[in-house]
């Protein structure tokens, strides 16, 4: 396995970074889905149902390779040719632990880790520790029922962190930087809030970082998703981000995706603008954070197809009624990957990550479909080339 760890000469000999693309697991089928949604259930339900809101509204979006099982290993396989011949080096997987076991979890572990190996991608985990809620689709003018809490007490804590251990962080293909397993964490204060203060979260991710070290792993490198802004109705809100990340002992932090950081005014709000100022943004955030900041480049966003289609579409109402990016091309994204590697070359960043491999369902994917083609992954692949981990 190769090491990301950066060079100290910026200018002519530092690396490429690993580009690592967030992975949305919920288009394989899943007990717990199929309980709340019926028999077979998986997301590309709501991909195949999105329409046209307004004019010229560009949905549905119909994936190019059809509505795939990704828990099958041939189908992943597939995948992740595709995404490390385009410079995609690595997929960082959302991972959930909700009532004493995980979910959605069969896409990595039964699609994705047989395969990983052989094809040359690495993984890591996005522990997306946030509740779980009733947008799937989200029916205007209902309240947010929470259907899994995303807080969890010390013994939850130790469990679920002990699957990690046992399950993933050893696996050949497992992300490393500087040598050391990488975790990435998702809600900061409701890890503090389910471990009853920040002092005790402080005090479980210390117990972690010896586990993982007594399993002979090595160092664990913790890894904090930061943002400015809430979307989903169940994050957390108006919390000092940068002290946080301090008083839990954070290795580094990035983002999830640009609509943490940049308000979107327009209904339809240019990419060009809202990828000027969420790279002007990367500097702000480096220099309020006492950890290196690692840039986010995000493809897209749309989440129309969470709402009942049925329903009057309002940004007024919130997630998932809120204003989209428009002209998200390919050309546009790489311009924005041209900024994040620029990024990535003064501050030696090990990593840049990217929303998403397969974000659907919020318009926001790398996956091609039937009108950009595979143009979003070629811009990857020219701007970062193919590196090879």
């Amino acid at each position: 396995m190769t090491d990301s760890s950066p060079s100290h000469d910026k200018k002519s000999s530092s690396p490429s970074p690993t580009v690592g693309a967030y992975y949305f697991p919920n288009y394989h089928v899943d007990p717990r889905n199929e309980d709340w949604h019926g028999t077979g259930w998986t997301e590309w339900e709501l991909v195949k149902r999105a329409e046209p809101r307004w004019d010229g509204h560009q949905q549905p979006r119909i994936p190019l390779r059809g509505y795939e099982d990704e828990a099958d290993p041939a189908v992943m396989a597939d995948k992740i040719a595709m995404a490390t011949t385009h410079g995609v080096n690595a997929f960082l997987f959302d991972w959930y632990w909700y009532s004493g076991r995980p979910y959605l979890q069969r896409a990595l572990e039964d699609g994705f880790m047989p395969r990983a190996e052989a094809g040359g991608i690495q993984f890591a985990l996005m522990w997306a520790n946030h509740d779980w809620t009733n947008i799937h689709p989200m029916k205007r003018g209902t309240p947010q029922t929470i259907q899994e809490h995303g807080g969890l007490d010390a013994d939850q804590f130790r469990a679920a962190t002990d699957y990690m251990i046992d399950q993933y962080f050893g696996h050949p293909s497992y992300l490393h930087i500087d040598g050391r397993p990488v975790l990435q964490i998702y809600d900061l204060p409701t890890l503090g809030h389910g471990l009853g203060s920040i002092d005790a979260a402080r005090a479980s991710l210390d117990d972690l970082r010896k586990r993982v070290a007594n399993a002979g792993l090595g160092d664990l490198h913790l890894n904090a998703i930061v943002k400015d802004v809430t979307v989903l109705p169940q994050e957390s809100a108006g919390f000092d981000g940068p002290g946080l990340v301090a008083a839990l002992g954070f290795d580094s932090a990035t983002s999830y995706v640009w609509v943490h950081h940049v308000e979107l005014p327009e209904l339809e709000t240019p990419y060009s603008a809202v990828a000027e100022e969420a790279a002007d943004g990367w500097e702000v955030l480096a220099s309020r954070y006492s950890v290196p900041y690692y840039p986010n480049v995000t493809v897209g966003w749309d989440s129309s197809p969470r709402t009942v289609q049925s329903d009057l579409f309002d940004p007024a109402q919130g997630y998932p009624h809120t204003n989209t990016i428009a002209e998200a091309t390919p050309a546009e994204f790489g311009k924005a990957l041209e900024r994040a590697s620029a990024f990535a070359q003064q501050s030696d960043s090990p990593l840049v990550t990217i929303n998403a491999w397969n974000e659907w369902t919020e318009g926001t994917y790398l996956e091609p479909d039937t009108v950009h083609l595979h143009g979003h992954l070629e811009e990857i692949l020219r701007v970062f080339g193919g590196h090879k981990l």
